[in-house]
Formats: structure tokens, C-alpha cells, sequence
């Protein structure tokens, strides 16, 4: 599926932003991940879990049912299923084989997140998570918010693409927080194994409209560095700083040091969920930039939905002309198709050899 092979959807042995932790209660929580039917919600001691969406018995909706205590309750028969899968009663019945369960998957509350793993269980690696010092979550008067949360009716991949190639700020943006020098400044990226990042360090350049917009007090030019980290397969953490340039009399000095951070995470093939939310030491920036940044995603939003209408009007696989600029999204590509090769490796049956049995002995 565009960009990927035929046959490649999503990395499936990889950690994906579920819900926000504040999303989650004691209410149950629907989600389609990985066209997976999943339900979260709180344990009576307030540990997240995740469990299966679909009720085995007719496929209701477990999400449409109820919470009592710790179990699930089906709405449409009663059949009630516990936080570990096990059923745990069917009224119709006076027992319940061991065999009537739903699935469960890891779920891990980290940082403002509840990361969800839907491959296999025992790969679940918490150290794969993104550090929060690492991402600018955690420090000396930061404080952290969740800001919007999105369903988007088009492939998870499209909205990568747009977080890996930052010259569309110039434009989409253009308005808002983008430059001219967002495309035009030479970007820098080094990668690892599951993680890929992006920079750009812009010297002497003018503020973007947002500065004059939202009133600050300087709005002359600034030396700005923007850039990306992509962990692998669909959390982005940017960076968006900008300093007093040479010449000023407090050339050095930190204008804005806010980080942001984006979650795609795919539900199925033509939709996607879209988490966003930012940290900065100056909460005061977090409470002008939440109404503004709405719009801005939006943008996004509208240009990868655009984008997905596009594909389905004329086909998946109409060549793109690629230019300097996807060096960066086309490489995240790449890793995302190596790893999606190497779990279809892995669940490939093993080669079955032919061996020949001739006057007692093997050919």
C-alpha cells in the first residue's frame, strides 16, 4: 500500500500512541488500531490496560458495553470478560471455559502517553519508548500538556511524510509559523536503528508571523533551528528554537525553546489517529499557542487528506519526481519497509526441503 509494497500496511512489533493518559478512565475507550478493535480503560487501581474491542460470542462492540469493577460487560448478551482476557461469566450459562477469551496487549503509561504494542507480546520492549529527558519532557520547569487529538480519513504514512519533510512550513504554514528559510536552509540528518532525526539551523532570518501575532515582544530576526526526531514507527518529537542573532546585544540568548510532539498512529488502511501536544518552560507560551497551533493543524491535516483523495482518484502506484527535500521522509520510508519485511520474514513458514528417499539413503 502507497508508499510501501504491495502488501505492507504498518510495522506491527512497535510501540503506537493509543490515547493520551488523561483520555482514559473508568469509561471504556474504543479504538480500531492496526484494523484491530481495542478497548481501554482504568483498573479500579488506576493501572491503563488494553483489551480486545470485539465480543467473540456475535462481534458487538465491547467498547459500547460497561465497566463493572475490573470486567468488561458486553451489551448486547452480558458475557463479561476481565482486564486479562478471561471470561468471566456468561448469564446465559452457569460455566465458563478457558477458552472463551478476548485478546489483551501491552500497554504502557509514559510520559503524557498510553503507548500500545500490537505485535507479538513477548517483544514488548519498554527501552524502546522515546527517553522523556531525550524528548524534552522532563527537566527543570517544563511542563508538558496534551493539546488535540485528531481521527483522520487518510493513510497513517501521509501524516509521517509531512512531519519528515519541514519545507512545507514555508508554505502550508506560511502564515502562521512557517519562513522562506524552513526550505531554503541545508537540512542536516543522522539516524539509528528505529530512530531518525532532522535538523536545520537558520542564522539571521526573519521571526515567522506567529511572533507578531500572538504580540511578543521582539519579532526582528532571530537565528531559529528547527528539526524532527522520528522514533520509529510513528512518534515525532520537534524542536522549534530560536535566539537573539549576531549583532543584538543579547545575541545568544533563548528566545523560544518550546518542543513539540506528534503521534500517528494507523487505524486502518485509509485512517489514522493524530495526537499532538507541547512542553515548554513558560506555560504562558502553552496557553497563547494551544487556540493558535489548531489552525496550523489543520493544515496538516487538510493537505494529507487532500493528498489520500488524490491516490484513491488515481491509483496507488503512480510514480513520484522526487526532489532534494525528500532525502529525509524517503529514508524514514525505507526503515519502515525494512521493518515490516523483517516481521513478514519472521511469520513466513518455515521452507519445507525436498528429500528424496532413494535405494536407502537421502539426496
Amino acid at each position: 500500500m502507497y508508499p510501501f509494497r504491495e502488501g505492507s500496511f504498518a510495522v506491527r512489533n512497535g510501540w503506537y500512541v493509543a490515547a493520551f493518559a488523561n483520555q482514559v478512565g473508568r469509561e471504556l475507550v474504543s479504538r480500531t488500531i492496526l484494523g484491530q478493535p481495542v478497548v481501554l480503560f482504568r483498573k479500579e487501581d488506576g493501572e491503563a490496560v488494553a483489551v480486545g474491542g470485539r465480543c467473540p460470542h456475535r462481534h458487538f462492540p465491547l467498547g459500547q458495553g460497561c465497566l463493572k469493577g475490573d470486567t468488561v460487560v458486553c451489551g448486547y448478551h452480558g458475557i463479561a470478560f476481565g482486564a486479562d482476557g478471561q471470561c468471566v461469566d456468561i448469564p446465559s450459562q452457569d460455566f465458563t471455559p478457558r477458552t472463551y477469551r478476548i485478546p489483551t496487549f501491552p500497554l504502557v503509561e509514559h510520559g503524557m502517553w498510553l503507548f500500545i504494542w500490537m505485535g507479538d507480546p513477548a517483544r514488548a520492549d519498554r527501552s524502546m519508548l522515546p527517553g522523556l529527558e531525550e524528548i524534552g519532557f522532563v527537566g527543570e520547569g517544563v511542563v508538558a500538556r496534551p493539546f488535540y487529538f485528531h481521527e483522520v480519513v487518510c493513510r497513517y504514512q501521509l501524516l509521517n511524510d509531512n512531519l519528515l519533510d519541514l519545507t512545507h512550513l514555508a508554505f502550508l504554514h506560511g502564515t502562521s509559523i512557517g519562513t522562506l528559510e524552513n526550505a531554503s536552509t541545508p537540512e542536516e540528518i543522522s539516524h539509528r536503528p528505529g530512530f531518525l532525526s532532522s535538523r536545520r539551523h537558520s542564522k539571521n532570518v526573519p521571526s515567522p508571523p506567529v511572533s507578531e501575532e500572538l504580540g511578543r515582544s521582539y519579532t526582528g530576526p532571530i537565528d531559529r533551528t528547527t528539526g524532527m526526531d522520528f522514533y520509529l514507527p510513528g512518534f515525532h518529537a520537534g524542536i522549534g528554537d530560536a535566539r537573539y542573532p549576531d549583532g543584538h546585544e543579547r545575541a545568544g540568548d533563548i528566545l523560544i525553546a518550546n518542543r513539540v510532539y506528534h503521534a500517528v498512529t494507523p487505524s486502518t488502511p485509509g485512517s489514522c489517529y493524530y495526537f499532538f501536544g507541547m512542553s515548554s518552560t513558560n506555560e504562558a507560551d502553552l496557553d497563547q499557542l494551544e487556540p493558535y497551533l489548531a489552525k496550523v493543524l489543520d493544515e496538516d491535516i487538510f493537505a494529507s487528506v487532500e493528498i489520500e483523495k488524490m491516490i484513491r482518484l488515481v491509483g496507488e502506484n503512480v510514480p513520484e519526481l522526487m526532489i532534494k527535500s525528500d532525502t529525509n521522509a524517503v529514508l524514514a520510508r525505507r526503515m519502515l519497509q525494512a521493518m515490516m519485511d523483517e516481521e513478514a520474514a519472521d511469520a513466513a513458514p518455515p521452507a519445507h526441503n525436498d528429500i528424496k528417499h532413494c535405494a536407502g539413503r537421502v539426496e
